[in-house]
């Protein structure tokens, strides 16, 4: 799956007709968190970790862009704007802006999460219909780095991060009476076409 870099503020997810990618998300077997910038520093959870420790599942969508040839500094604030539907009536949102070398490492610069029951306000959860398809900012964070030649680009989507962030039982329960017991596996889609245009925005600093 390949990123558009053709614009200096938004990466779309590049596909010339209608598209999806999904995947399915067990609260019970969550996304192990690899990287993040968190303190304390915590070696091989947090930190600039090699995210190969995560690579291959079949819950996690990657976007990549193709090799730079020529260095690209991205400085402030990042986020994503994603169409996402489910087959549960709520779930999470993960995304990660990742920095992949010329000899393979893939090293996370900022993530973050968000639960869908919260997309329109914090203090009105309101659940999902079910294959509906909802346009979702995730606000990922703050970062400064310079993808040098040679590097390329990648995003992350899936919807657990744990433990940094707590797994969603998909139930739409009280949070503070969530029991893993309860939860229910969800089939989670990225939609990307013109008519769901997916991007990241990222603040590119002009040389």
């Amino acid at each position: 799956m390949s990123l558009d870099c053709s614009s200096t503020l938004g990466i779309t997810l590049a596909s010339p007709a209608d598209s999806l990618d999904e995947f399915a998300y067990d609260p019970r077997n969550p996304v192990s968190t690899a990287g993040g910038a968190l303190f304390p520093l915590d070696p091989g959870l947090i930190g600039p970790v090699h995210r190969s420790v995560v690579d291959g599942r079949e819950d996690i969508l990657s976007y990549v862009t193709s090799a730079l040839d020529e260095s690209l500094e991205v400085t402030g604030h990042v986020e994503l704007k994603v169409f996402v539907s489910s087959s549960a009536v709520d779930t999470d949102i993960t995304a990660k802006l990742v920095d992949v070398f010329p000899d393979g490492r893939a090293i996370n610069l900022c993530d973050c999460i968000l639960r869908l029951r919260y997309r329109e306000d914090l203090s009105n959860p309101t659940a999902l219909t079910p294959e509906e398809v909802y346009e979702v900012t995730v606000i990922m964070g703050v970062t400064s780095n310079a993808f040098l030649p040679g590097h390329r680009l990648r995003l992350d989507i899936s919807s657990s991060n744990f433990p940094r962030f707590d797994h969603n039982t998909n139930t739409d329960s009280f949070i503070s009476g969530e029991s893993i017991d309860d939860a229910i596996v969800a089939t989670n889609r990225v939609h990307h076409s013109p008519a769901h245009p997916s991007r990241r925005l990222l603040p590119i600093i002009e040389r």
